[in-house]
């Protein structure tokens, strides 16, 4: 989940009746009716179905029609409930230790022979990067980059992966949160090369060839800045 996603699942369950609704539902390893989970907590089914309706737009239900185990009816089968896989964390700033963690499995996997541990996982960084950088390049189309349109393109990008970019200058973006910290903070040098090496690859992915992603580790911020190439 996104961090605006997330905070709405949240807000979804801040009502005893949802939360309770929620665990039931997750906890009964099944589908649930609207029946089932209005008797759970002790409400009409009518405004059952309003609760349970609002959990799925959250994101934490997702809602179908089958018959729940143990009950058989004629006609029409039930809308019935069951959680999805959704997991919830919300953090501000923004973390991103899924990517950090996915980026060491990945090392782990596939280093090479002769590639020692930390090069193996700066090329996975840098592949995650590319991924990133390609994917968004081929639903924008955005055409041949020159710095001031890149620069302006990478904000938007790395906003929506957690680094509160912010323009320091014309021709400089620094990155205001670090997405892996307090882990950049116990390892920097680990930490922040594979940062500056995801950044990177983003940058190739893109083909914003008119940018690099620049080590400039200062207190309060992310290690990496956003320059014009020298």
């Amino acid at each position: 989940m996104t961090s605006d996603s997330a905070i709405g699942a949240v807000a979804a369950l801040d009502d005893e009746l949802r939360r309770g609704m929620y665990w039931f539902i997750r906890r009964a390893g099944r589908p649930v009716t609207r029946d089932e989970a209005a008797e759970q907590v002790g409400i009409s089914r009518k405004l059952a179905a309003f609760h349970l309706d609002k959990l799925v737009d959250a994101g934490l239900l997702r809602a179908g029609y089958g018959q729940a185990e143990g009950i058989r009816r004629v006609g029409r089968a039930p809308k019935v409930y069951e959680p999805t896989d959704t997991e919830v964390r919300v953090s501000i700033p923004e973390r991103r230790h899924d990517v950090l963690a996915e980026i060491l499995l990945g090392a782990v996997l596939t280093e090479g022979t002769g590639e020692t541990a930390r090069d193996a996982a700066h090329r996975v960084a840098a592949d995650r990067g590319q991924e990133l950088g390609a994917a968004t390049r081929a639903q924008l189309r955005p055409g041949r980059l020159g710095t001031e349109r890149a620069l302006t393109l990478l904000q938007a990008v790395l906003a929506e992966q957690g680094f509160e970019p912010a323009r320091a200058a014309s021709d400089c973006i620094r990155l205001r949160n670090c997405p892996f910290h307090p882990l950049a903070a116990a390892e920097p040098e680990l930490v922040c090369g594979l940062n500056r090496a995801y950044l990177a690859g983003v940058l190739t992915g893109l083909e914003a060839d008119t940018v690099d992603a620049v080590l400039a580790p200062e207190p309060g911020r992310c290690c990496v800045e956003l320059r014009p190439h020298a």
